[in-house]
């Protein structure tokens, strides 16, 4: 059951959509930090968490800032809204 726990804090890290406390750790930030960070940065244009993924979709991310700092002329998309998956 430990080893289970253990991959799946693994996953929520190093995947496409990193939980916040993985993404303050990326971004040299503490937790409590980045917290406070996004709430403004996410009005400049940082993602939003995804409501279906649990956490920031990390390209878009690094688009962002990419953007941000001009090293990039691609607009990182945003999300349109929530999908209705039951819709199908």
């Amino acid at each position: 059951m430990a080893q289970a726990a253990a991959r799946t804090a693994a996953h929520r890290r190093q995947g496409l959509f990193p939980c916040e406390a993985e993404v303050a750790r990326r971004l040299s930030q503490s937790p409590s930090e980045w917290a406070a960070k996004a709430l403004v940065l996410e009005r400049a244009g940082l993602p939003r968490i995804d409501p279906v993924m649990g956490g920031r979709f990390w390209p878009a991310v690094d688009a962002f800032w990419r953007k941000r700092y001009g090293l990039t002329t691609v607009e990182a998309s945003a999300l349109d809204g929530v999908e209705n998956l039951d819709a199908l």
